[in-house]
């Protein structure tokens, strides 16, 4: 687990938004200071050198708590590489 950044506060699409001082792959796992599970990481956006990041939270994630601990230290685990499955063509057929 690395260090993400600080959370600022929760938008009203009910994403957290977080300032950091690198650019976190999207889809990497955000945990609180207390190592809970609170979301993924969804969207980076804004400036390369300090970006804003968009987290999806999830369910189990007390959204109340979250926003009343806002400046709180966050950080992120790698995301899971997807396997990239080849789609297999058919044949044409002939007339």
């Amino acid at each position: 687990m690395k260090f993400l950044g600080n959370s600022l506060h929760v938008a009203n699409s009910g994403k957290l938004i977080a300032r950091s001082d690198k650019t976190p792959s999207p889809g990497g796992i955000v945990f609180d200071s207390k190592k809970n599970k609170i979301g993924k990481v969804s969207y980076v956006f804004g400036p390369t050198k300090k970006p804003y990041i968009s987290i999806r939270l999830f369910k189990s994630a007390n959204r109340d708590e979250i926003q009343k601990n806002s400046g709180e230290k966050l950080f992120v685990s790698k995301p899971k590489s997807k396997k990239h499955n080849k789609r297999r063509m058919r044949p044409r057929h002939r007339k």
